[in-house]
């Protein structure tokens, strides 16, 4: 049975990020319907080029930046995509404060959308926030 699984992210943390990701991509693999929503910090690292690294929060950001066999948040949501039913969907807010256009960002993001549109269509389905 499928279902719907919406992810707001606001944070520029790489435990948060990566927790998120992590959700995203197990999730659209298992068949379920996946919307994520880039915003405030978290929307930064997905502007092509953008070569900043995600600040840790504590112990486990820093052993995840060590340890090889950890895939990068931004790779996890680019899977999510790929593998199943995910969109990753800018906040267009937060594009127009940063003063970036949908070219400006990494292939696998949707539409700009806003966060009317992103709750209501969210409907139903369960609600995280990083």
């Amino acid at each position: 049975m499928s279902q719907k699984l919406n992810i707001i992210c606001v944070t520029g943390s790489r435990e948060k990020l990566q927790m998120a990701a992590m959700f995203a991509s197990v999730a659209a693999a298992t068949g379920d319907e996946v919307s994520v929503f880039l915003s405030m910090n978290a929307l930064s690292y997905f502007v092509k080029g953008y070569s900043g690294e995600a600040p840790v929060e504590g112990e486990m950001g820093s052993i995840m930046s060590s340890q090889k066999g950890v895939p990068p948040f931004k790779q996890l949501f680019q899977q999510a995509v790929e593998l199943g039913d995910a969109k990753i969907l800018p906040c267009s807010m937060a594009m127009d404060l940063l003063k970036i256009t949908h070219e400006d960002l990494d292939p696998e993001l949707g539409p700009p959308t806003g966060l009317t549109r992103f709750l209501s269509d969210g409907e139903g389905g369960q609600m995280l926030t990083f």
